[in-house]
């Protein structure tokens, strides 16, 4: 089911939100209870069969971690080190059987040609982020920084409360462990959340969507084949930039201020990553939650950086590797993490641009933009043949051209959603809010615009747009 969806906004919330407020109320394990079924069904809506998957993920990690708690208890470290092992084996095997299965044996068939062929098998919806939520559950629970949760039902709600289950952030369990029993509900929370909640489906529907066309139109003109031109190349490279910032974004949006509305305080998914003035700097920024899980649970466990330079070359390679692969079965992906490893790497070893003045800034915002974008045509390519193709083009060695009439139609006919995107992405609401002396004016006006663009952008769901989320894929 789709944040974005009439059915969600028309049925499943006022449902949650009535249910959950006005008749259980009093009771928190009934609460809960509501909670956990009501996730279940938000997650078997679309794909029912795949159900059993992730209850089989809540009861195997609540016994691992059940089991865990009582060796730790009892003195037995070693057997939970082992118990800590076959979890991550556990957790790590569904992912590869459904998610890098089907790429493994091709890669297998077209090295040695042996004819392996297997079923295809779909990818369940969400399987990356709840796996994650899964392993950091018993991690946390051995590293002692989270109470082991001996009733099921409790694990079961962390794992699969519907406002981040399928596209994250990836809430760590130590973050809400005392907020499954323990929570406060206010109105000042629930309004605050039910506010960014508007925000991210405004940015997701208004502005994801409409840059998607765009970035659409571009890469699928240079991978059929198709005449395009350096400025339309490079307008759908960025407009794919803005896509997935404001669609991955705006879901992060749409699931923290859902997880307010009941009581939940998740951690912040993104910080204004365009604006970052290097590679390390964008990567504290962007889909923070997937940076923080591979830093605290494979980079600093592997030794971090406090190593030698060959070793920390060598984390740096795992974790990049990882988190190619953590994104799809493909060798775009891969590669995408690999020139990430490169860019980190080097600004580890030179550590560039941390010694440069501050007037330089610019300099290193435009380095980092650059390279952003070209990570993310390689990302957003079928195959390493087509990104080639498409840099290729932005660089103007097989385009038609350097502007055409595609381009400045697209641009003439979204100024208007380009120049929002554009401002949008960088700290200008803050700076507003921070220079403005007049607080109460500000907040009616943020009212009123707030609820003026959720009018706009819910009539563009109910006629049926453009609406999937680029992370559902993940």
């Amino acid at each position: 089911m789709l944040f974005s969806s009439t059915v969600f906004f028309c049925f499943f919330l006022p449902g949650a939100l009535i249910g959950y407020y006005l008749f259980l109320r009093k009771s928190r394990t009934l609460q809960n209870i509501f909670l956990f079924v009501i996730s279940i069904l938000f997650y078997g809506w679309g794909e029912p069969k795949y159900v059993l998957i992730i209850l089989a993920s809540i009861f195997m990690n609540w016994l691992f971690g059940i089991c865990i708690a009582q060796c730790k208890n009892t003195d037995r470290t070693n057997i939970a080190k082992i118990i800590l092992m076959v979890t991550v084996i556990y957790n790590v095997s569904i992912l590869f059987v459904f998610k890098y299965l089907n790429f493994t044996v091709s890669v297998i068939d077209s090295i040695v040609d042996v004819g392996l062929k297997i079923k295809e098998i779909e990818l369940p919806i969400g399987i990356s982020f709840f796996t994650f939520q899964a392993m950091s559950y018993v991690i946390d629970v051995y590293r002692n920084k989270g109470k082991v949760q001996k009733n099921l039902l409790n694990v079961g709600l962390y794992i699969a409360f519907f406002p981040q289950l399928i596209a994250g952030p990836i809430v760590r369990y130590e973050t809400v462990s005392e907020e499954i029993l323990h929570r406060k509900e206010t109105p000042d929370d629930f309004f605050a959340g039910f506010s960014r909640f508007i925000e991210g489906f405004c940015k997701k529907v208004l502005l994801a969507n409409t840059m998607a066309k765009i970035a659409d139109y571009a890469f699928n003109t240079v991978h059929n084949g198709g005449e395009v031109s350096v400025l339309t190349c490079w307008l759908g490279a960025v407009c794919y930039a803005l896509q997935i910032y404001y669609d991955f974004g705006g879901y992060s949006d749409m699931a923290i201020g859902l997880g307010r509305m009941f009581g939940f305080h998740f951690l912040e998914n993104f910080n204004y990553p365009y604006i970052s003035t290097s590679i390390t700097d964008f990567w504290r920024r962007w889909h923070i939650s997937l940076g923080s899980w591979f830093r605290d649970y494979v980079y600093i466990p592997l030794g971090g950086s406090r190593v030698s330079k060959g070793r920390l070359v060598f984390n740096l390679l795992v974790v990049w590797l990882l988190t190619g692969i953590w994104h799809g079965a493909n060798w775009t992906f891969i590669i995408w993490g690999l020139m990430y490893f490169i860019l980190l790497t080097v600004e580890k070893m030179t550590a560039i641009p941390k010694k440069q003045s501050k007037n330089r800034l610019c300099i290193w915002r435009i380095y980092t933009l650059f390279f952003v974008l070209v990570g993310w045509v390689v990302f957003r390519a079928d195959t390493i043949g087509d990104a080639v193709c498409y840099l290729q083009h932005m660089a103007g060695i097989r385009s038609e051209g350097f502007i055409d009439a595609v381009f400045m139609r697209y641009l003439s006919e979204n100024v208007v959603f380009l120049i929002a995107a554009v401002l949008f992405s960088v700290p200008i609401v803050p700076l507003i809010r921070k220079k403005c002396s007049k607080k109460l004016l500000l907040d009616i006006l943020y009212v009123i615009g707030l609820s003026l663009l959720f009018l706009i952008a819910f009539s563009g769901i109910v006629s049926n747009a453009y609406n999937p989320f680029i992370y559902f894929n993940f």
